[in-house]
């Protein structure tokens, strides 16, 4: 394992391996099964993810990015996102261009069975995710299309985790859905170094659907990148399916699929006219 230069995160320079590849792609031959055969759909779980090392750096870079912040803040959603390598320190470009490397994507395959994976240079949604206190994210699917290359699919979600300390009590579980949502599957805390890795399809319900309640200053961090599939022929244009809740009020049930439509109505706008995101995320707040 390459160890990082120790110097100070702003002026140090990367690994050449922010991946213990080795290690991570022993973990895929063990964790396949269990990937294959998880409910409510195909996901694993992986512990320590990084070495220990890079995960200190990048969580100290993700403290450091101060610029590139987008606040997307609407019924379904409020958090900030960074969907650009240009503003990240130099150890989270490190480990985002190992992440989209062929060797990562292959591993991807052979943990998931999923063939002919591509990464996402244009960080389609993805990138660096911070939610504040009081922020959330509805229950939902993804949205399936790539915004810009049509004839991509989405099938892979990897979430990375930077958050030490976390407490129960602040609310912050990623929660898996059955494909009626009728019920809570599974939930997940966002611990420090915990990745987990999932099948993207239309019944592949999940979110924090609870307002986090963490101390002011405290924010739950994470990395966010998608894979996908040519498949040689133009994707229907799909968005983010959200979803009610058993219990929730109507008032709410009504404004979930309401801000659902304006959602779909974006995606349509981005294809067709390169609406930006940062834009949406200003009209939709307005509602």
């Amino acid at each position: 394992m390459t160890s990082l230069d120790t110097q100070s995160s702003g002026s140090s320079r990367p690994a050449a391996d922010p991946l213990d590849f080795d290690r991570l792609e022993a973990l895929a031959g063990r964790l396949r099964d269990e990937f294959r055969s998880a409910t409510p759909f195909p996901h694993v779980v992986i512990e320590d993810f990084l070495p220990q090392e890079t995960a200190e750096r990048v969580r100290a870079e993700f403290d450091e990015t101060r610029e590139g912040w987008d606040l997307y803040h609407h019924y379904n959603e409020n958090k900030l996102a960074v969907s650009s390598l240009e503003p990240l320190g130099p150890h989270t470009r490190a480990l985002f261009d190992a992440l989209q490397s062929r060797r990562f994507v292959d591993l991807v395959e052979g943990l998931t069975g999923i063939q002919d994976l591509i990464s996402d240079p244009d960080l389609d949604g993805a990138g660096l995710h911070k939610i504040e206190p009081g922020g959330f994210l509805n229950v939902h699917t993804d949205f399936l299309a790539h915004g810009k290359n049509r004839t991509w699919s989405r099938q892979v979600n990897l979430l990375l985790y930077f958050n030490r300390g976390w407490q129960p009590e602040w609310k912050g579980d990623l929660e898996f859905w059955d494909a009626e949502v009728t019920r809570c599957e599974r939930s997940i805390a966002p611990l420090f170094n915990r990745c987990v890795l999932f099948h993207t399809a239309e019944k592949s319900y999940h979110g924090h659907p609870h307002r986090l309640a963490c101390p002011a200053g405290e924010t739950r961090k994470s990395i966010a990148l998608y894979y996908f599939r040519d498949e040689g022929a133009a994707r229907a244009v799909s968005s983010t399916h959200y979803r009610p809740l058993p219990g929730d009020p109507l008032l709410k049930r009504w404004l979930v699929v309401a801000d659902r439509g304006l959602l779909r109505a974006y995606s349509i706008a981005k294809r067709y006219t390169g609406l930006s995101n940062q834009l949406v995320s200003r009209i939709l707040k307005r509602f």
